[in-house]
């Protein structure tokens, strides 16, 4: 009887063994975000002093010229 609890912990380990290893793909989640929210955001980052006010301008116009 220990010989098969044995087997089948052997046998559980190399289950949970099999899902660790193999592909190493990166799912990135898709995100929708508006123009407007992206411009409000960078407000909100210059506002709370995450960014100069220069890295904001050049940020505003990264983005703007990315939808023209």
């Amino acid at each position: 009887m220990v010989g098969r609890g044995l087997l089948a912990g052997g046998v559980l380990v190399a289950l949970m063994l099999t899902g660790c290893g193999g592909t190493t793909e990166v799912v990135q989640p898709q995100v929708n975000v508006s123009v407007g929210q992206q411009l409000i955001d960078l407000k909100k980052a210059r506002d709370a002093g995450a960014l100069t006010e220069s890295e904001f301008q050049r940020q505003k116009e990264q983005l703007i010229d990315s939808i023209r």
